[in-house]
């Protein structure tokens, strides 16, 4: 849910820079560039997915809470993610909804000024909560023995959320409360509320770059890679590590890793040749992975 969710602030994002460039253009939609009708359709359109939008990270958030199971690693990821997404939901497309379709802000500066900058930081934060994500799975992947021994461990990803969220404040934020002091005056109408660099290349330049071209580089590697280590390992066929020869013990007496993407023929549980060790199979998001644990002899 949250990623879909995600696709619908990225459209929610075009079309308020779209409509921002018309209402700078004609002096706002209310202007004679769209008919009743059309501004009709506009406000239906941004209030269903707004509706969409809250409802949403509102089952996932839900969801968390209420069952336990949820509450480990990568699930912390996605309730990041949801909760940044369900405030843009509920407070920022609220507020931009009437001021897109009449062109004019009437709620002053000091409202415009914390608007700007919750919208800012939080479609920023999903977009970076995006590339966690996406970073947790290459690692559950590449990484899975040592993923799975920090199932556990909440510190980790609680600092990477705080983490999303402080970067997330300094690519934008600071900017937008107080760019109009560094410059010495302000370019924005007061009727007006929109980023005083908005008609600044260079500024948008470098901030689209961090915002969007290397999340998207990043996401893309990542999946990209998952992709191509998935394919490696079915190629190579691991599934012939896993099998058993005919006494019902392993061809490996040391019980080294191995990895399956089909159902392993092994119990849970099952007794190394020439060894004191039992082999236990331990469930990873892409297969099986064996772990050796000493046990005494009785």
């Amino acid at each position: 849910m949250p990623s879909c969710t995600w696709k619908g602030i990225r459209i929610w994002h075009f079309l308020e820079w779209k409509l921002t460039w018309n209402y700078l253009r004609s002096g706002g939609l209310g202007g004679s560039e769209f008919s009743l009708g059309v501004l009709v359709l506009l406000a239906f359109l941004m209030v269903l997915l707004a509706l969409v939008t809250i409802l949403g990270n509102v089952l996932v958030i839900l969801a968390f809470i209420m069952d336990r199971n949820l509450r480990h690693r990568s699930n912390y990821f996605f309730l990041n993610l949801a909760i940044s997404d369900f405030a843009v939901g509920v407070f920022c497309m609220p507020l931009y909804i009437p001021y897109s379709l009449t062109g004019k802000w009437h709620l002053g500066r000091g409202v415009c000024k914390l608007w700007l900058a919750m919208d800012y930081l939080l479609c920023t934060a999903s977009v970076f909560n995006i590339v966690l994500i996406s970073y947790d799975r290459f690692l559950s992947v590449t990484k899975a023995v040592s993923y799975r021994a920090q199932q556990g461990i909440t510190s980790n990803p609680v600092i990477k959320m705080v983490a999303i969220w402080f970067f997330a404040f300094l690519l934008y934020c600071p900017a937008i409360l107080f760019w109009e002091y560094v410059a010495g005056r302000s370019v924005v109408a007061a009727d007006q509320c929109y980023a005083e660099f908005f008609n600044n290349w260079y500024f948008l330049l470098c901030a689209s770059t961090l915002e969007f071209f290397v999340p998207l580089l990043s996401v893309t590697y990542f999946n990209v890679h998952i992709f191509h280590n998935i394919q490696r390992r079915q190629r190579h066929g691991s599934m012939q590590d896993c099998e058993l020869p005919r006494s019902g013990s392993l061809f490996n007496p040391y019980c080294e890793k191995c990895w399956s993407y089909k159902p392993c023929s092994l119990p849970s549980t099952t007794q190394c040749t020439g060894t004191n060790s039992t082999l236990h199979l331990s469930k990873f998001p892409f297969g099986l992975v064996c772990q050796q644990a000493t046990i005494s002899n009785n």
